[in-house]
């Protein structure tokens, strides 16, 4: 049988051979991901800017001081934290489903599945860049909040590895969301009945032990419980529930989630079949 690499000319361009890991071609994934939301800045970045300053609005400067200190901690330093870990989970999930859900539809799934990009390589390009949109959102969100509440940094530790673990693993959820979805209004359901009810069932604005059993025990099994309190942990110094199980509980989950959403990748689900 006549060997086909033989028989090659030599003058044609040969296929190019990747050891290791293709960087260049994870960097173009990555900052193909980061453009595409930046480009429509004004919804992606500062419309959800925008709802959190309402939220301050509404149970802040509107209750005008009424509400107690929860632990020694005044309500809007309280509740600030929690606001911007929700901008944060919210926009890296909300970047990484979008993504997938339009290239899926639109028929451009082909643009990151024909280059020599490997399924951990997708999977860093898509997390990554979900990430990404989520830190920068919720850095926008704490910058425009602190005319509102007095942010101090009690452990930096607690506030750059909940945030960024918090922001890889929505954006992972939303890879599998995304891939899973067949039209808007699927993705949409999972928003709203899933990612919504988690969110704000976790602490963001009360006292998670103040709840009635069993919603308090069923709480402290919320994993976004885990990331607002120990993200406000950051700021406040006091963590509702054990931070180092926090720790865990995110690390563990994000090495789960990096998994399989390689094997999805592998597998071609839902973009292949």
């Amino acid at each position: 049988m006549t060997d086909l690499a033989s028989t090659r000319p030599s003058g044609l361009p040969q296929p190019r051979r990747y050891s290791g890991v293709n960087w260049e071609g994870v960097k173009t994934l990555y900052f193909k991901e980061v453009r595409r939301f930046w480009k429509v800045g004004a919804q992606t970045v500062a419309a959800p800017v925008v709802t959190t300053l309402l939220y301050m609005l509404v149970f802040v400067v509107a209750l005008k001081g009424s509400r107690p200190p929860l632990h020694g901690t005044a309500f809007p330093e309280f509740v600030a934290p929690g606001l911007i870990m929700m901008a944060i989970l919210n926009n890296a999930f909300a970047n990484a489903s979008s993504s997938l859900i339009q290239a899926k539809i639109m028929g451009t799934a082909t643009d990151f599945l024909t280059p020599p990009l490997s399924p951990l390589e997708l999977t860093i390009g898509f997390s990554l860049g979900a990430a990404t949109r989520g830190i920068a959102v919720g850095l926008v969100t704490a910058i425009c909040v602190m005319p509102f509440a007095k942010l101090g940094v009690a452990n930096i530790f607690a506030i750059l590895w909940f945030g960024l673990t918090a922001s890889l693993m929505m954006g992972m959820l939303g890879v599998f969301a995304g891939l899973w979805a067949e039209k808007f209004d699927q993705l949409a359901a999972v928003q709203n009945f899933v990612i919504l009810p988690m969110t704000f069932l976790s602490g963001a604005f009360y006292l998670v032990d103040n709840l009635p059993e069993p919603f308090a025990t069923i709480s402290h099994w919320n994993p976004i419980f885990y990331m607002i309190d120990g993200f406000r942990s950051g700021f406040i110094g006091h963590a509702e529930g054990n931070i180092w199980i926090g720790v865990a509980m995110s690390a563990f989950l994000t090495l789960i989630l990096s998994y399989a959403c390689w094997a999805v990748f592998k597998s071609g689900w839902r973009l292949k079949s």
